[in-house]
């Protein structure tokens, strides 16, 4: 419904490319980025779709770093699937457990933290706690992975708005499509800097809007004629031909970003765990001190 609004509209699909359009019933501008794989569990060593099994949510305690985990179906674990990728970095970020660039903090007091030839793991579910028989982990590599497909999502949403001389902070809806978009905790997207942080109150969850709009499609030729309209009056850009894609990209290739002024909310989450971190470490200093 973006041609028939007149708010500033975001509407973006994630998958293995991120589509999206940005505009209202005045303009509309679109673009595609190729965000791979790594949100559908590909390239990521225990990634899989959401099925039953799938890791789909996930919180980590900010003093013991133990994880809690849920799996869809309630199933001993398998792997984990795009929106439990998207907990767990947003977890491990504000915890500490790795740093802005996606460098693992191996001098944690944790076994859940290892080092391996690769680099730094993050250990999930224990092997005799998964229905593999496996330790399930995240690692460095992984992380790598997904911290380049977030960034290309969030590097064609500044390119849209650039282009149009706006800033990101003017939009007033963001609608997102998609399988993938359904389970998606957007307090957790925006923690990594995968959406822009402009208020949830402003988002909003349209589920398989192709598939809608191929339904209705094939209903009414008067829908059909609509999008025959909504295409003609599309403005796409090529990602791949503007030269200020890979500045955009680049700032991106942090979590949430190295503009940190554009992620406020970010800022006092991270600070209101920190904050908690350190009055634990005071409290077991005094009852230490106490003891002796």
């Amino acid at each position: 419904g973006i041609f028939n609004t007149d708010k500033l509209t975001l509407y973006i699909d994630i998958g293995t490319n991120g589509e999206m359009v940005l505009g209202n019933k005045e303009w509309m501008l679109s673009c595609s980025c190729s965000a791979g794989p790594a949100f559908e569990g590909g390239g990521v060593k225990n990634g899989m779709r959401a099925t039953r099994g799938a890791i789909e949510q996930v919180r980590i305690n900010q003093i013991d770093y133990e994880p809690m985990i849920i799996s869809v179906g309630g199933r001993k674990p398998i792997g984990i699937c795009g929106s439990g990728l998207i907990d767990v970095l947003s977890e491990m970020f504000l915890t500490g457990i790795m740093n802005e660039r996606g460098r693992i903090n191996l001098d944690l007091p944790s076994d859940r933290v290892r080092s391996t030839e690769t680099g730094g793991d993050y250990v999930l579910a224990w092997a005799e706690n998964s229905a593999t028989r496996r330790d399930i982990v995240i690692t460095e590599v992984d992380i790598d992975n997904l911290m380049r497909a977030k960034a290309a999502v969030y590097a064609g949403i500044e390119i849209l708005v650039s282009s149009m001389d706006l800033e990101v902070s003017m939009i007033e809806e963001l609608l997102i499509a998609g399988a993938f978009g359904r389970y998606l905790e957007v307090d957790k997207a925006v923690t990594i800097g995968l959406l822009p942080d402009i208020g949830y109150d402003k988002i909003k969850f349209v589920g398989n809007g192709s598939l809608l709009g191929t339904h209705l499609s094939a209903l009414s030729k008067d829908m059909m004629n609509m999008a025959d309209d909504i295409a003609r009056q599309m403005t796409y850009l090529e990602l791949s031909m503007n030269p200020a894609f890979m500045d955009h990209y680049m700032s991106a290739l942090f979590f949430p970003h190295t503009d940190m002024n554009a992620f406020p909310s970010v800022n006092e989450k991270l600070e209101e765990y920190r904050s908690m971190q350190r009055m634990a470490r005071d409290l077991a200093s005094d009852g230490g001190q106490e003891e002796g």
